[in-house]
């Protein structure tokens, strides 16, 4: 059977999607420029590498993994994080000659990491959207702070999750944002989605005609930062609209591969708006998983068999959590701990799964643990580990 390298094997996505793979036979090697790492612990993984940092050493990290392509090591690459991605596309062609790689040019990711492109490309689609507009200078915000309804909020383009935020209700906001800003065309403005309102996931696994053969809805139960970061608890749904949408947004930029596209509710008026895409696999992966729908299988058979048929129903009502330390930290800053629904001490449940627990696969745990551990001190990797595990 063909060896797929798993990399970011500290992020929690990285464990489902390594178990989902060994669990069918499907050697594994997991990467990480972490040796404590999770997915270096699961009994799945069959070798662990360690390699430059993606973010800190791109050109190393690339050399890393062109020599061990060519070596042979691996048949098949899953890059399943952004800093990965951001070097994998662009050395895509190379690397496609050795081993195979279900990623798109550099350029389509850009577009899809790109928030306002991307809001400009599904307007153009006729899909619900925030009023958005490009962060040009001072000038630009001067402007919308008259002319707009407050607040709003200003993203880096091309960040996940809550990353970068800035909410802007009052003149005192709105200078402070001028003073933490140092590029304002990395910046866009959007009107701000009042809270209430459902946030809602569609995954999609797209062939390379842009055909989609595996889709899935999720709707977020709870997250965390409570001003949203990454879901610590969340359900399938079914939502044919929505699915739609996110099908003619992914197929308009010639996707292929899997990715997963963010809607939320508006309580204003009940339309789902769609907020960002997110071009790779995402955190909340063992939910579809547990449900009936096992993307990282499916991709694996679809790019190495060129095609796959369709996959068409899920499980609906199945929940999956992620307890430590997401949902915890969840109920400890939730005003309304003592109210919420289900009851954070609700630990079983016929359709409730987690996100890394496992009786069969319990090394992932301690790895967290060691990986927390040696990371004490370390304001960075919290800072990503809690916010951007998306």
């Amino acid at each position: 059977m063909a060896t797929v390298l798993v990399t970011d094997a500290k992020q929690r996505k990285a464990v489902p999607i390594i178990r989902a793979l060994g669990r069918r036979g499907i050697p594994v090697i997991a990467g990480d420029d972490q040796r404590f790492s999770m997915g270096f612990f699961s009994k799945y993984c069959r070798q662990a590498l360690v390699y430059p940092s993606p973010e800190n050493q791109p050109e190393r990290f690339r050399d890393w993994l062109l020599s061990q392509a060519r070596k042979g090591v691996f048949d098949i690459l899953f890059a399943i994080d952004e800093r990965t991605l951001d070097v994998v596309t662009k050395c895509g062609e190379e690397l496609g000659k050795y081993v195979r790689v279900p990623t798109v040019p550099h350029a389509v990711y850009g577009l899809a990491r790109d928030k306002y492109e991307t809001i400009s490309l599904a307007e153009s689609l006729g899909i619900p959207c925030p009023k958005t507009a490009r962060l040009e200078s001072f000038a630009t915000l001067e402007e919308v702070y008259r002319t707009w309804s407050l607040p709003v909020v200003l993203k880096p383009r091309r960040s996940s999750g809550s990353r970068g935020l800035l909410y802007i209700r009052t003149m005192k906001d709105l200078q402070s944002s001028y003073q933490r800003i140092t590029r304002f065309e990395d910046y866009l403005v959007q009107e701000y989605i009042p809270s209430g309102g459902e946030a809602l996931g569609v995954e999609v696994l797209l062939n390379q005609r842009a055909e989609p053969r595996a889709t899935f809805v999720h709707r977020r139960l709870r997250e965390y930062p409570l001003n949203g970061g990454p879901s610590t608890l969340r359900e399938s749904v079914s939502n044919p609209e929505l699915v739609n949408m996110g099908i003619r947004l992914l197929q308009a930029m010639g996707w292929y591969g899997v990715a997963m596209v963010e809607f939320k509710s508006d309580p204003r008026d009940g339309q789902p708006k769609l907020m960002e895409i997110n071009p790779k696999f995402w955190g909340s992966i063992a939910l579809p998983i547990a449900s009936g729908v096992d993307f990282p299988y499916l991709l694996y058979r679809l790019v190495l068999d060129g095609d796959i048929e369709p996959v068409n129903g899920y499980r609906l009502g199945v929940r999956c959590r992620w307890l430590l330390p997401g949902d915890f930290l969840h109920f400890l800053a939730n005003p309304k701990r003592w109210q919420l629904n289900p009851s954070f001490f609700q630990f079983r449940g016929e359709n409730l799964y987690y996100d890394l627990l496992s009786w069969d696969d319990p090394g992932p745990l301690w790895g967290m643990f060691c990986s927390v551990l040696t990371s004490l001190t370390d304001k960075t990797f919290w800072k990503k580990y809690l916010c951007s595990d998306r």
